[in-house]
């Protein structure tokens, strides 16, 4: 199917050009004609300034359901986990896939294109797998589709509760007993047009140091998107000294783990020699900061770990809130409060973390992009809000990563179809109603 889309203002990867009029071509960009300066006849109009599709790397769908419970009392991530547990213990296939379709639909909303679903509830309670052992994970396949955007599924390899330690009552429908037994499973899973299946370690505490090789290796064999949490505790980082006389980052290196494909979801407390590692490898950083700071887990070193050569990317996490465009702003303006100094990133730098380096990071190297060949997916801020009105439009960029926020975004287009248009989801007709009754069937 042929369409047009006329852009009122676009953002080109290093400038904001007026008047660009977008073909597109069975789900791709054909053509960008910059300086149209009015619509083709039978464009769709898209007023405000139109970005590359947004790509969230980092999600835990059934973390949506955790939203201002977690905020009673005080803790620390470890108290907040026994909260997280009780919560995944509660889930179904079905009851799963109706919360991720709600979760994917606000994403959706807020102009993400692509979900990297950082999926570890892999069997029932107790341990016992499903009758199809990928119940879970085709459920969020299908989630993904029936909200419209793109998924990873992000298949995790969680095996101990710690170092040496079997897996907890909690953890035990996250286990498959053993690495190849997780990747036999895997195995089985088929990538659609809309998904694609990539590989993740949970932790280093989670898998233990003689199977990392197998999840790394499952991973190249397929030349698959490989992720895995590091050092996002301190906690964590002290226990694999203890274990392995080394840090996470290096026990990662020396099982062959880090590399251009692999991701490192926080990278928050890292040392020196961490850092070089990482960046000499091509290994990159999933930085979550609404959920590092929900948590109280710190500012990692985001803007050290670009220096030394690890491409940034931006995820929602546990969902405390979702809003790309606000972890985009908060690595810069943590990285501020950090150093008592501002302009860290340019607002492109920080609009390439949450498109294009995002997109790589989850195996869509097409995406996150307005150029021919791309794949056409696309999402429009209002440049005409309380919070964006005002700026001159060849400040689109820093108003939409410094000012403006996921409840500004007007149209998301994903494969060349309106998934979002004018603030409404095309497919999900009430997602605040779908929201509610998803997370009150897991109360119930």
């Amino acid at each position: 199917m042929t369409r047009t889309y006329w852009l009122e203002y676009a953002w080109l990867g290093d400038r904001v050009e007026p008047g660009a009029a977008v073909d597109t071509q069975d789900g791709r960009i054909t053509a960008v004609h910059p300086g149209t300066g009015g619509p083709p006849a039978g464009a769709e109009i898209l007023r405000g300034l139109t970005l590359p599709g947004l790509a969230n790397a980092h999600s835990h769908a059934f973390h949506r359901a955790l939203r201002g419970t977690v905020q009673v009392g005080s803790g620390t991530f470890w108290t907040w986990r026994e909260v997280m547990y009780a919560t995944a213990d509660r889930l179904t296939p079905d009851t799963y896939h109706a919360l991720a379709r709600a979760a994917y639909a606000e994403m959706a909303l807020a102009g993400i294109t692509a979900v990297g679903e950082f999926h570890y509830v892999h069997h029932a309670r107790g341990g016992t797998p499903y009758a199809d052992p990928n119940a879970m994970g085709e459920a969020l396949v299908a989630a993904a589709a029936d909200a419209g955007i793109r998924i990873t599924l992000l298949d995790t390899c969680y095996l101990s509760s710690g170092f040496g330690r079997p897996p907890n009552a909690h953890q035990l429908r996250f286990s498959d007993r053993t690495a190849e037994q997780w990747a036999e499973r895997c195995a089985v899973l088929q990538e659609r047009d809309h998904a694609r299946i990539g590989a993740a370690i949970h932790s280093v505490r989670a898998v233990p140091a003689d199977q990392l090789a197998t999840v790394a290796r499952w991973a190249e064999e397929r030349r698959a998107p490989l992720h895995v949490h590091l050092s996002e505790q301190a906690a964590e980082n002290d226990a694999c000294r203890r274990a392995h006389g080394r840090t996470p980052a290096r026990l990662l290196a020396d099982h062959g783990v880090l590399g251009p494909r692999t991701t490192g979801v926080h990278n928050t407390h890292l040392t020196d020699e961490d850092i070089a590692l990482i960046g000499r490898s091509g290994t990159g950083t999933c930085v979550c900061p609404t959920t590092e700071r929900d948590l109280a887990d710190g500012i990692g070193p985001a803007a050290a770990l670009r220096r030394a050569g690890s491409p940034l990317s931006l995820g929602s996490d546990s969902h405390a809130v979702v809003d790309l465009l606000e972890e985009a702003r908060a690595m810069e303006l943590n990285e501020r409060l950090r150093t008592r100094t501002r302009g860290h990133w340019t607002a492109a730098a920080l609009l390439r973390a949450a498109t294009a380096d995002g997109h790589a990071a989850l195996g869509w190297p097409e995406a996150g992009t307005l150029e021919p060949g791309a794949l056409a997916d696309f999402t429009t801020i209002a440049l005409d809000s309380v919070r964006t009105a005002g700026p001159l439009p060849r400040f689109g960029a820093e108003t939409a990563v410094f000012a403006a926020t996921a409840a500004d975004v007007r149209h998301t287009v994903v494969g060349g179809r309106h998934v979002v248009r004018d603030g409404a989801h095309t497919l999900v007709p009430d997602v605040p109603q779908a929201l509610a009754q998803a997370v009150g069937a897991l109360r119930a």
